[in-house]
């Protein structure tokens, strides 16, 4: 028999790559080989997902936030190396604001005989597997019902949640001589998208709150963000900005007793080691989507604020309320709600 190569498109953020998971190792199941196609923030994510045999990296001109140029001759680039792969099917998944027929167009060029994809909008030729999906549904049941739709299924015993491949490496700071014994707390400041992101000194009071509560707090961020980690972790948290790599967060994450996170990759990716979340959700877009998935979680900020499915990057409401109505008390009140659970 052919062995089975299937080509799986996300092209997003490491968040959105991290939720793709059920959706990935459904495909697995019943493909020889599956190659993911990720955006630069996203690569780094896919090589964690279980049922990945290859990452591709290509920066999308209609998916990226923050959008590169169309140049034939990248497109061409693409079309080549889609060709030359010659996979049997692909599955392209995409937030429920994005459209799947720009890429469909270019593997249909590259010769891809069979391609599957949520779709709003007609179609035509372009895919083989039209499915649409109503209603809020979590992001991880959403892709897992294309896989589903394309005919792939999860394998007995898999129960549907998020995942990363295991072994972890151990956290990259423990080398350093910080305490990685588990049983801290993790707070992660930073967020792609500013308007989903806790005040920095909100952040800043946490902390310290969580020490007077008695508990470790580290503070982890992207090697960008280590003027915002520094700050925030002060004199009585451990600064981690910009010293693990996304494998290693994993391993940090998968230490702790909670994180505390703005609807960002590392909530997802605490989700995905397991790790009970206190979720600082900005309603800019649905929660029902976005929160994370499969842990204990407790969610604050104001889900009926003005702000409220504006899919926002800046905040436009003055004073930022949905998230500045979180004090540091409520922090380690859901903290505390977590560990003792």
């Amino acid at each position: 028999m052919t062995p089975r190569t299937v080509l799986v498109a996300r092209l997003d953020n490491a968040g959105d790559v991290l939720l793709q998971g059920p959706l990935v190792r459904a495909v697995a199941a019943g493909a020889d080989r599956v190659v993911l196609l990720a955006g630069p923030a996203g690569a780094e994510a896919a090589a964690l997902l279980p049922g990945v045999d290859e990452v591709w990296t290509w920066a999308c001109p209609w998916i990226l936030g923050d959008p590169p140029p169309v140049h034939a001759a990248d497109l061409a680039g693409l079309t080549e190396r889609v060709r030359a792969l010659a996979p049997d099917e692909a599955l392209i998944s995409t937030s429920f604001h994005q459209s799947p027929l720009p890429l469909a167009l270019v593997l249909r060029g590259a010769g891809v005989p069979r391609i599957s994809a949520i779709s709003v909008d007609y179609p035509g030729s372009l895919l083989d597997v039209r499915h649409r999906v109503d209603g809020d549904v979590p992001e991880p049941e959403r892709a897992l019902s294309l896989a589903r739709a394309a005919g792939f299924d999860l394998p007995a015993g898999d129960d549907g949640r998020l995942a990363v491949r295991r072994p972890l490496p151990p956290g990259a700071p423990a080398h350093r001589g910080h305490d990685l014994s588990p049983g801290y707390i993790v707070l992660h400041p930073g967020a792609s998208v500013p308007a989903r992101a806790w005040p920095a000194q909100r952040c800043a009071e946490a902390v310290e709150a969580l020490a007077d509560a008695g508990h470790r707090v580290l503070v982890t961020g992207g090697p960008g963000e280590r003027a915002l980690t520094a700050a925030v972790a002060g004199t009585r948290g451990t600064d981690l900005g910009g010293a693990t790599s996304l494998a290693e967060m994993a391993a940090v994450l998968d230490g702790a007793a909670a994180v505390v996170a703005g609807n960002t990759g590392p909530a997802h990716l605490a989700a995905a080691v397991g790790t009970p979340v206190v979720s600082l959700f900005a309603p800019v877009v649905p929660v029902a989507r976005w929160a994370p998935y499969g842990v204990p979680t407790v969610l604050l900020g104001d889900q009926d604020a003005p702000c409220r499915g504006s899919r926002a990057r800046e905040c436009p409401v003055p004073g930022h309320p949905c998230l500045t109505s979180v004090t540091a008390e409520d922090v380690v009140a859901a903290v505390g709600k977590l560990v003792r659970a």
